[in-house]
């Protein structure tokens, strides 16, 4: 797997929004021209939620997205600041007190401005961070479904050698160390791709940048919302643009007032096979994690990833 920027923070659109919309105009912004938006990667951007690898515990571990918010106080005066429009002054934060709690274990995203030796909130008021995932953690029983700690490997999807074909493998955690991911599957985000089902939960990572965009469209909007409608490569939930200079750039179908879900998706409608060699682990896997349920499936393959099932 070819290593993508990691995305640590909330990654800016493509075109210029207006303040409290959603919607684009047609004019890029200048962040995007400085990073030099016309020699990017574009890749599907994945629906799910972010996650991140990185050490806890002296061993490689995944870590949830956890953003420290500001108390309904002071994001009260957040807010009145940002519709009061004053552009000259900066809205000043007091770190201490302001902010909720987090557990022990958080830490700062990568990338986050520091000041006196503490993370600063971003434009939004919100400080960027990760927890841990514990094994067998209620809060983010989903996350841990797709680690196992003690072969030290995650459940991931990507891509095939062979052209056209996705996978689903065991892949060390040592291999995708600081890297960020997203998790997929049947509770998260309302599983706009259909895997699994409530009596069987199917999830996976995704790693940012995975999906490369074979025909992408041309960076006008109306090439872009013809790429979208026009096209099954379209089908996603957008577009991120993993620029040169590390800088990432993204564009949300709701951007161009699009809908998202979509009943059939670009990612759910590709071929998959699965790739476990159970023999390689010196662990038994528990008879109902996934990595037991997909260890039996090794070798098989389905005509889409949401045909995915696990026999009773």
């Amino acid at each position: 797997m070819r290593r993508r920027s990691a995305v640590q923070r909330k990654v800016p659109c493509l075109f210029v929004t207006e303040p409290f919309k959603v919607l684009a105009t047609e004019t890029i912004t200048a962040k995007a021209i400085e990073a030099d938006i016309y020699s990017a990667i574009p890749t599907e951007k994945v629906d799910g939620t972010c996650c991140y690898v990185t050490t806890y515990k002296g061993q490689p571990y995944l870590w949830a997205r956890l953003d420290r918010k500001p108390n309904k106080q002071a994001e009260k005066k957040f807010k009145q600041f940002l519709y009061s429009l004053e552009d000259c002054k900066e809205f000043v934060w007091n770190i201490e007190e302001d902010f909720k709690p987090v557990p022990d274990t958080w830490i700062p995203a990568k990338d986050i401005e520091f000041s006196n030796g503490s993370p600063l909130p971003d434009e939004n008021g919100h400080m960027p961070g990760w927890v841990p995932v514990e094994k067998n953690s209620k809060q983010h029983c989903w996350h841990s479904s797709v680690v196992n700690y003690e072969a030290e490997i995650a459940l991931v999807l990507k891509h095939h050698a062979d052209p056209g074909l996705l996978e689903i493998s065991p892949v060390p955690l040592s291999e995708i160390l600081e890297q960020t991911l997203e998790l997929i599957g049947t509770n998260i985000n309302g599983n706009p791709y259909g895997l699994g089902s409530k009596k069987q939960p199917v999830h996976l990572l995704v790693p940012h940048g995975a999906f490369e965009i074979k025909n992408p469209p041309a960076l006008k909007q109306n090439d872009i919302l013809s790429w979208f409608e026009g096209c099954n490569e379209g089908k996603v939930e957008g577009i991120v643009w993993h620029c040169n200079d590390g800088c990432l750039i993204k564009l949300h179908r709701h951007h161009l007032g699009l809908c998202w879900p979509l009943a059939e998706t670009y990612l759910n409608s590709q071929p998959v096979v699965i790739s476990f060699n159970r023999a390689k682990y010196d662990c038994d896997f528990e008879p109902k994690s996934l990595f037991h349920h997909f260890s039996n499936l090794d070798g098989q393959r389905f005509d889409r990833l949401q045909d995915i099932k696990f026999d009773a």
